[in-house]
């Protein structure tokens, strides 16, 4: 007998029936820049997306409430830079305002704050730097795991829901889970950027939050590309022995396979980065006519769920929460 598997296949509501994965704006961490200016600035290299002030930021929280997004990550741009990055940890700077005017206005709203230094160093990476015996620069890994743990410390303190650390720095999961515990903080989560890539993709970002190195590169602390899944179990291993709560694949759609491979082997919650090159690939696409931006995007983002991700970062994610709901009718 012939097998007719697109008999399942014939109509919407068929398709619907026997979808496997689903997609919702529960899935969706929405990414919000946050500066110290008054005013919204477009980013050139991502359109669509913006710096916010601190009443912005809490605007967009709302935006994303309303849209059924239940949590938002926050990135600080501060008005000025120093070689410690002390602004990450300052108790009034912008990422800590910010998670305290949310959580008062918007209370339903999950705030993840990212904890690293690279937006605020006047170098652009993640933590005080040193020479190596070559002369090379790097970052001082021991001296970043301190003023890491006191970032995240600050970030529970001003009221954030959750601590991100992305700084890639070898025990930094370990020291900020011991220095939240210290503080009184054992109840709120760490969710690592276990598998973090020295990407290209990154590069919207970097313009976005000022956080491009002014010397050297971060390939001595984030992972080779042409790494494998040994590296990528090695390191979401090390996170999740020290304490985290999540872990994390950045980017996802060139790790598809790491992705998978993780949540093949851990069972903690597990979030895709839809990250910035990414996005701003399709919206270039789009705008050029080449793709039905629609479609790409939910096509991706539910690639990135079937892959395993609980949870997804996306700068589309107010547009693809709108067209969800539009999908069914709500």
């Amino acid at each position: 007998m012939l097998e007719r598997p697109r008999r399942l296949r014939r109509s919407a509501g068929l398709r619907a029936l026997t979808r496997e994965v689903s997609l919702s704006a529960r899935h969706f961490i929405h990414p919000i820049f946050v500066h110290e200016e008054d005013t919204e600035t477009p980013i050139a290299t991502m359109p669509g997306v913006s710096r916010h002030s601190v009443a912005g930021a809490v605007a967009q929280a709302r935006e994303a409430l309303s849209l059924g997004i239940l949590s938002v990550i926050l990135f600080g741009i501060p008005s000025q830079k120093d070689p410690q990055g002390s602004g990450a940890y300052a108790e009034g700077g912008v990422i800590q305002r910010a998670a305290a005017a949310i959580k008062a206005e918007v209370p339903g709203v999950t705030v993840i704050a990212d904890t690293c230094l690279c937006e605020y160093t006047d170098h652009g990476h993640c933590g005080p730097l040193c020479q190596t015996g070559e002369g090379d620069w790097t970052v001082d890994n021991d001296a970043a795991l301190e003023l890491l743990a006191r970032t995240a410390v600050s970030q529970a303190r001003a009221g954030a829901d959750v601590v991100a650390p992305s700084a890639m720095m070898d025990g930094q999961v370990g020291a900020i889970r011991a220095a939240l515990d210290a503080a009184g903080f054992e109840h709120v989560p760490v969710m690592a950027y276990a598998v973090k890539y020295a990407s290209a993709y990154y590069g919207p970002f970097r313009d976005a939050a000022g956080s491009a190195p002014s010397v050297g590169n971060r390939a001595s602390y984030q992972m080779d590309p042409a790494g494998g899944e040994r590296e990528a179990l090695r390191e979401a291993r090390l996170d999740a022995e020290q304490g985290a709560d999540f872990l994390m694949v950045k980017p996802a759609l060139a790790y598809l396979d790491m992705l998978r491979a993780l949540r093949e082997h851990f069972d903690l919650p597990l979030v895709a980065y839809n990250v910035s090159g990414e996005y701003s690939l399709i919206k270039a696409a789009a705008q050029a006519g080449y793709m039905d931006e629609r479609r790409t995007v939910l096509e991706t983002l539910t690639g990135m769920r079937r892959a395993g991700a609980d949870a997804i970062i996306t700068y589309h994610a107010l547009d693809a929460a709108r067209w969800l709901r539009e999908e069914v009718g709500a």
